[in-house]
């Protein structure tokens, strides 16, 4: 029986999202808490009976926009034959955090045939999925039909999506668009003697602490950290500690990037046999706010 070249297999934590893609031969991984993937992948390593190369881990930054823009768009080509025109005004609006991007019609006397709308709305999602600073999908956005116009003989589904691609481009660059990273909520459980460290690392990292609770023999830090920071992290923690302090975190919010900071081009996930990494987004899964927190 034949399989598909990717499916997904649920795995024990409910954060992780697991694709496998047998022609590739590549596994990728997401999820919300760093921390969690370090342990199944380490789970995977020594599990597993064939030699695997686990790449870097990826941060999976998003898009969004900072306020509301309009622009046009237009597909005219004639090639002898039937021809292609396509012609429609999109505007995009900023919308609350953690919505979908949402997309609407306010066409009115016909201006485009119903049958085109699909095509315009399939241009705008596409659009927005590929980004359009650093190829990172764009969120929390409001997508509207305000307007276009028709060729009775050389309209086409694919002339619409075009032009609704080239509107949405266009729009999107007006919007002030910005690059956003996950922040993680960080708890640190650290022995008396090496508080100080801890402190001025979470520091250099762009954290910043927000609650410090004593106990007997330790005490336990708690910090929002950009995740980009602390990949791995847990590794050198254990190191400076003399592997007395421990690390759990899970994802707060999304804050703008610094402009002298961003995505680097490291290839990430879990690669079996063939170290192949994805490309920017490749196989990584949204990651929804945390009703908990709040930027």
């Amino acid at each position: 029986m034949n399989q598909p070249a990717s499916h997904r297999r649920p795995v024990v934590s409910l954060t992780i999202d697991v694709t496998i893609d047998v022609l590739e031969a590549k596994i990728v991984m997401s999820g919300t808490c760093a921390g969690e993937l370090e342990k199944l992948c380490a789970l995977i390593s020594e599990q597993c009976e064939f030699p695997l190369e686990i790449g870097p881990p990826q941060v999976l930054y998003v898009e969004t926009i900072h306020k509301q823009a309009e622009a046009e768009g237009k597909y005219i080509r004639q090639t002898g034959g039937a021809g292609n025109y396509g012609h429609c005004k999109i505007r995009l609006t900023p919308a609350e955090l953690g919505t979908e991007i949402q997309f609407s019609s306010e066409i009115k006397n016909g201006a485009i045939p119903d049958q085109f709308l699909a095509s315009i709305e399939e241009g705008v999602r596409e659009t927005l999925e590929q980004g359009v600073l650093s190829g990172y999908p764009v969120v929390n956005v409001i997508a509207t039909l305000l307007d276009g116009s028709c060729h009775e003989q050389d309209s086409n589904e694919i002339a619409y999506k075009i032009a609704a691609s080239i509107a949405t481009k266009e729009a999107a660059r007006k919007a002030s668009p910005v690059l956003l990273e996950p922040v993680m909520l960080v708890e640190f459980v650290v022995p008396e003697g090496f508080v100080g460290i801890v402190i001025e690392d979470i520091n250099d990292r762009r954290g910043r602490i927000e609650q410090i609770e004593r106990h007997a023999f330790s005490q336990v830090v708690q910090a929002l950290v950009p995740l980009a920071e602390i990949l791995g992290y847990a590794r050198e923690l254990r190191s400076v500690t003399q592997g007395e302090a421990t690390l759990t975190d899970r994802f707060a919010f999304y804050q703008p990037v610094l402009r002298n900071r961003g995505p680097s081009n490291d290839p990430g996930g879990v690669t079996a046999n063939k170290p192949r990494g994805p490309k920017p987004r490749s196989g990584f899964a949204f990651a929804h706010l945390d009703e908990d927190f709040e930027q």
